[in-house]
C-alpha cells in the first residue's frame, strides 16, 4: 500500500470514529451514538392476529422511551426482535437467538424491554445473558423498572426481580398442572392436541374452556383402523393399508395460522392410536385412566380385543423402552441409504432340544416403522458389526497419540463408576441406619430387607472395582492399555466408552460397506465388512 493510500485510509478512520462519537442529529457535541435493540415477547399466541397486540404495545413503550434519550445519543435499530408465542423459561427463542448474534458481531449497544420477565424468566438464562451483555459492553434497560446494572446494587434489584420472575413462572406451571390434573379427574378433556376422530369446540355457557365431539367421517376412519387390525394382526400391515386408502393424521390449524398434522401413517402412529384410552370414552392422565365426559367412538368389547391382540403379538410400537439387548453401539448406527438410525433388536430361536438361541442385529428404523419396501438395507448381525467397530478403533487409534487420551477417558469413565458406586453404597448405609432407629413394623421391616440386598450387592460391586482400575503406567504400550481397560469393562460401560470415542458408524447395504467416524477429530474409516 502507498504513503498516499494510508494517508487517506487513517483520515477515514478518523472521520468514521467522529461520526461515531457525534450521535445521531440533534444530539449533543461529543455525545457516543448508542445503538438501542427493542425486545419483545409474548408466552401465548392469543390476540397476536389483532391489530394492536402485545408486542406493539411494548415496542411502543420502549419507543417512546429511547426518544426521551434522544439527547444522550440513543437511536434505535431497525430491525425487529419480537417473539410471540415463546415461553421466558428458556433461550430457545428465534428472535433472542437473533438479538444474541448482534450483539456478538457489535450491531447493538443497548437492549429496552418493557419488563425484565420479558427477556428472560429463569435466573440461570439471566445470568447468561448478563455476562454476554459485560463482554461486548452492551447496556440493558428495563423501561417499568429503573435500576442500574453498572453497580452491585443495581445487580441486587435485578437478580431480585428476576428471581420474583421466575417464582411467578414456576407458581403458574404449577396451577396449570393443578388445573389439568383436576379436569381430568373430572372426565374433561380440555387441553392437548386434537386427535384422529373428535375435534375441539368451545363449551357451552356459561362454562369457558372447550370440549371434545365426534367427528363422524374421522370417527369412522379410526373405528375401521381397530377392526383392520384384528383382520391383519400386524400394526405395519394396517399403516400400509391407511396410506394406500390415502388416509392420513389429524390435521388441524394453530392460532398462528399454521397447518400441523396430516401426515402418513408409520407403526409408531397406529401403535399409540390403538392403544389409546380416549377411544373409549375414558380420560387417561399420569397412569390413571378417569371417565369422560366425551362420547365413546369405539365400544369396549372392540377395545379389549384389540389390547388382547397387542400383548399377544407383544408389538412395541413406538413406545420408548429400554434397550435390553445387550447392544453396544445404541444410537451410534445409522443407513446411509435413507439417513434413518439402525437401532438394536433380537430375537430367540428354539432347537430341537428345547433350548433357546438369542440372536442380535441391527435394523433400519425406517424399514421397522414403514415396511421393506421403504428401506431394503439388510439387517445387521450385531456381534460381528460390533467386533469389528472394536477392532477398527483398535487399527485407527493404534499408532495414534488419540490412544493415549482415549485409554485415559476410558479409565476415567471406570474411576467415575467406582465413585459413584461408593457414593451409592454410602447413601444406602445411611437409610438402612434410619430406618433401623424407627418403629419396627411390617412395613419398615420389608424395606430393610430390600435395602440390605441392595447394599450387599453393591458392595460387592465396590469390592470388585478395586481389581477393575487400571494404572496405565503399568502396561506396556497404549493398545495393550486398551486391552485391559475393555477387559475391565462391564457392557454398560463398553458402551458409554464408545459413545465417547465414535461420532457415528454408517452403513451402506448396497456396497456392504460401514463407515466409522471417530471423535474429536472425526478421523473415518470405510471397509466392508466380510
Amino acid at each position: 500500500m502507498s504513503a498516499t493510500a494510508t494517508k487517506r485510509s487513517a483520515v477515514s478512520r478518523r472521520a468514521t470514529a467522529n461520526a461515531a462519537l457525534s450521535g445521531p442529529p440533534g444530539t449533543q457535541p461529543g455525545t457516543r451514538s448508542i445503538r438501542c435493540a427493542i425486545y419483545t415477547r409474548k408466552s401465548t399466541e392469543e390476540g397476536l392476529d389483532q391489530e394492536f397486540n402485545s408486542l406493539d404495545a411494548q415496542r411502543e413503550s420502549a419507543v417512546a422511551y429511547i426518544a426521551s434519550q434522544k439527547n444522550e445519543g440513543w437511536s434505535g435499530v431497525p430491525d425487529r426482535y419480537d417473539d410471540g408465542g415463546f415461553t421466558g423459561g428458556n433461550m430457545d427463542r428465534p428472535a433472542l437467538k437473533r438479538l444474541m448474534d448482534d450483539i456478538e458481531a457489535g450491531k447493538v449497544n443497548c437492549v429496552v424491554v418493557y419488563k425484565v420477565d420479558r427477556l428472560s424468566r429463569s435466573l440461570m438464562d439471566f445470568a447468561r445473558l448478563m455476562e454476554l451483555f459485560d463482554r461486548k459492553g452492551v447496556s440493558f434497560v428495563s423501561v417499568t423498572q429503573q435500576f442500574n446494572t453498572t453497580h452491585s446494587m443495581g445487580r441486587l434489584t435485578l437478580n431480585i426481580l428476576l428471581s420474583f420472575a421466575q417464582f411467578e413462572r414456576e407458581i403458574i406451571s404449577e396451577r396449570t398442572r393443578d388445573k389439568i390434573a383436576s379436569a381430568r379427574r373430572k372426565g374433561k378433556y380440555q387441553h392437548g392436541k386434537p386427535i384422529l376422530g373428535y375435534d375441539f369446540v368451545p363449551a357451552p355457557a356459561p362454562f369457558t374452556g372447550r370440549r371434545l365431539v365426534v367427528n363422524k367421517d374421522e370417527a369412522e376412519r379410526v373405528r375401521r383402523i381397530f377392526e383392520l387390525y384384528l383382520e391383519a394382526r400386524s400394526i405395519l400391515r394396517v399403516a400400509d393399508e391407511c396410506n394406500s386408502r390415502g388416509w392420513t393424521t389429524k390435521s388441524w390449524t394453530t392460532t398462528a395460522g399454521r397447518t400441523v398434522g396430516n401426515r402418513e401413517f408409520d407403526k409408531s402412529i397406529i401403535s399409540r392410536l390403538l392403544r389409546n384410552p380416549l377411544y373409549l370414552g375414558k380420560v387417561p392422565h399420569n397412569g390413571a385412566v378417569y371417565d369422560g365426559e366425551h362420547e365413546a367412538i369405539v365400544d369396549e368389547d372392540l377395545f379389549r380385543r384389540v389390547q388382547a391382540q397387542l400383548k399377544l403379538a407383544g408389538e412395541r410400537g413406538g413406545a420408548s423402552v429400554k434397550n435390553s439387548t445387550g447392544s453396544l453401539l445404541g444410537g451410534l448406527v445409522r443407513c446411509r441409504g435413507c439417513g434413518c438410525a439402525m437401532s438394536p433388536s433380537s430375537a430367540s430361536k428354539k432347537k430341537p432340544d428345547g433350548a433357546r438361541t438369542r440372536y442380535r442385529y441391527y435394523v433400519c428404523c425406517n424399514a421397522v416403522k414403514r415396511g421393506r419396501q421403504h428401506c431394503a438395507a439388510p439387517s445387521l448381525p450385531g456381534p460381528a458389526l460390533e467386533a469389528f467397530v472394536i477392532e477398527q478403533v483398535k487399527a485407527t487409534l493404534a499408532d495414534s497419540p488419540q490412544m493415549s487420551a482415549v485409554v485415559a477417558r476410558a479409565i476415567d469413565l471406570l474411576r467415575e463408576a467406582a465413585g459413584a458406586r461408593i457414593a451409592e453404597q454410602t447413601g444406602l448405609r445411611a437409610v438402612l441406619e434410619r430406618l433401623s432407629g424407627e418403629e419396627p413394623t411390617a412395613a419398615t421391616r420389608r424395606e430393610i430387607e430390600r435395602v440390605r440386598r441392595t447394599l450387599a450387592a453393591v458392595s460387592a460391586q465396590v469390592a470388585a472395582d478395586a481389581d477393575r482400575l487400571i494404572d496405565e503406567d503399568e502396561v506396556a504400550g497404549a493398545v495393550e492399555a486398551f486391552d485391559g481397560v475393555w477387559n475391565a469393562m462391564t457392557q454398560a460401560e463398553r458402551a458409554e466408552f464408545l459413545r465417547v470415542v465414535i461420532a457415528s458408524v454408517e452403513y451402506d447395504g448396497q456396497t456392504q460397506n460401514v463407515s466409522i467416524t471417530f471423535n474429536p477429530e472425526a478421523s473415518a474409516t470405510e471397509t466392508p465388512i466380510r
